[in-house]
């Protein structure tokens, strides 16, 4: 059986033999705008551990962090949202919708005793619905009865939303919120403006306080140009290989952290090397305000020796 004690100890290897800044105070520079010692990085994947309890998956997360060294910890959250006994859309609001998950959060604060900030990861509404669903289910709601849609959607949020401040109050530095339908093919603009972004924005103002909320836009024709202002989130993640939208770009628009830069489909066959000069790009076109990662998690069947090459690269 896991313990606190088991926890602390499974964490207590330092992140560098010699560091001059904590992953904490590294990440808290670079919101700043300052320059850290080194760059601060981080990567992640799905550990596919939703059917076990919350200790083994906050273990998995600390042993992930502790072996690779990341700056962030981008704790993953594949726990499914409850469903409803009659039709899939006849929800009621949680109050703590993934306890499991906050089980985690609470080992995973224990384990890393302030050394490093570690975020939630939600999932936004429209992609929970789905989850309880499927998408053409959602989709045929939203021809046949859309203002029903709504209702559900902000039922989603608000249980998200409670889910959020729960984690927060677990010691999360904030979320990670995915955003996975602000793209062509999935929803238009419009659509999106109207069924997702009040939910997506709700979640965020139930932790607006956070220091580390971070918006993650996922596909590749993202509404990239949707999220740059208006948003209560510390931090842009999105794909800059699958996107074509370069952070030189993204810079001229958007004052807050990039974080991204990392080919997360190719990620595997990267060199060491290779990742340097995706790095520099990145860097040189962010300045200082930047967290080098992939954009969007890397292939859940990468191994730690693919995934060293990221942190050798920057020193870690």
């Amino acid at each position: 059986m896991l313990t606190r004690r088991t926890f602390l100890f499974t964490a207590a290897v330092p992140i560098s033999a010699a560091p001059s800044l904590t992953s904490r105070e590294r990440v808290n520079r670079v919101l700043e705008g300052k320059e850290p010692d080194r760059q601060p990085f981080s990567y992640w994947y799905h550990f596919g551990l939703e059917k076990y309890p919350g200790e083994r998956h906050a273990k998995a997360t600390l042993d992930f962090h502790r072996r690779l060294r990341t700056d962030v910890v981008k704790v993953m959250s594949d726990y499914p949202y409850p469903k409803s006994a009659g039709k899939w859309y006849e929800l009621r609001e949680q109050q703590d919708p993934f306890p499991e998950q906050i089980r985690a959060l609470e080992l995973i604060r224990d384990g890393l005793a302030g050394r490093a900030h570690f975020v939630e990861t939600i999932f936004n509404p429209w992609n929970q619905a789905t989850k309880i669903s499927s998408k053409d289910a959602v989709l045929e709601l939203k021809r046949q009865n859309p203002q029903r849609l709504l209702d559900t959607l902000e039922i989603i949020a608000k249980s998200e939303a409670n889910h959020a401040r729960r984690a927060v109050q677990a010691g999360a530095s904030g979320i990670f919120l995915a955003i996975d339908n602000a793209h062509e093919g999935s929803l238009s603009r419009e659509d999106y403006a109207r069924f997702s972004e009040p939910f997506d924005k709700m979640i965020l103002e139930a932790v607006k306080t956070a220091p580390l909320n971070i918006l993650h836009i996922h596909g590749d024709r993202i509404y990239l140009d949707r999220f740059y202002r208006g948003w209560l989130a510390a931090t842009i993640n999105y794909s800059v290989h699958g996107s074509g939208i370069s952070f030189e770009e993204a810079r001229r628009h958007y004052t807050g952290v990039l974080m991204g830069g990392i080919d997360e489909v190719h990620f595997r066959k990267l060199t060491e090397d290779q990742m340097k000069a995706q790095w520099m790009t990145a860097q040189k076109a962010a300045g200082p305000k930047y967290i080098l990662a992939p954009g969007c998690s890397v292939p859940n069947d990468t191994t730690d020796e693919e995934l060293l090459r990221l942190t050798r690269a920057v020193g870690a």
